[in-house]
């Protein structure tokens, strides 16, 4: 995952083992290598909307009770909360989940997930208007080329509303992607989260950033 630090984030709290030199809200972190960064450029290779089921913090396991696919009725089912959850009959509540899977650009391109809900679901339907907004001239005239056709910058900028104040995403276009063994990566990892080969496993600490409220 790349995620954003919040206040609350171990990785921010020198006491806390999950504690990580340099961290500090607002940075960016890519949980498996604790790399630290203050933005990132990125390629998108696939795009996935899901409702996620989760038991509340104390009683839960860690990970999801269960994944929903967006087309599922799963929502209807719910009944908001005082704590402005969606709650199902079982007590759980369903986080409406928005996942951006990237290639990192840099020396070492890696493969990531970027998990955005709540306020950043706004962002990621700008992203992916931007990404659909994109036309090239083609033999046939004008088309929409494969979002892993261009990079991204990602940075992150601070947020509020009455609920209280944390850092969000914010993501820009660089332009299309120029290094061809970089775009044969990001096209053979879209094609294989296509057919199903990746698999995100959506953890508790990914539900500790900043974006929560």
């Amino acid at each position: 995952f790349l995620k954003i630090l919040g206040q609350l984030s171990p990785e921010v709290n020198k006491r806390d083992g999950k504690y990580v030199e340099g961290a500090e809200p607002g940075k960016i972190i890519n949980t498996v290598t604790n790399e630290l960064f203050d933005k990132i450029s990125v390629v998108p290779c696939h795009y996935k909307r899901q409702y996620i089921e989760w038991q509340d913090r104390g009683t839960s396991t860690g990970a999801p009770v269960a994944i929903h696919e967006a087309d599922s009725d799963i929502v209807s089912q719910t009944t908001r909360g005082k704590d402005y959850k969606d709650r199902l009959a079982n007590g759980n509540y369903l986080e409406n989940t928005a996942s951006h899977f990237v290639l990192t650009v840099g020396d070492n391109p890696s493969t990531a997930l970027i998990s955005m809900k709540s306020t950043q679901l706004k962002i990621s339907r700008k992203w992916n208007s931007m990404m659909a907004g994109i036309k090239m001239k083609g033999k046939n005239g004008l088309f929409t080329p494969a979002s892993f056709s261009h990079e991204y910058r990602l940075r992150t900028v601070q947020q509020s509303n009455d609920k209280g104040t944390w850092f969000g995403w914010e993501v820009q276009k660089i332009g299309p992607v120029a290094n061809a063994e970089l775009y044969q990566q990001a096209k053979a990892f879209a094609e294989s989260i296509s057919k199903g080969n990746v698999k995100a496993k959506h953890g508790e600490t990914n539900k500790k950033d900043s974006s929560h409220f």
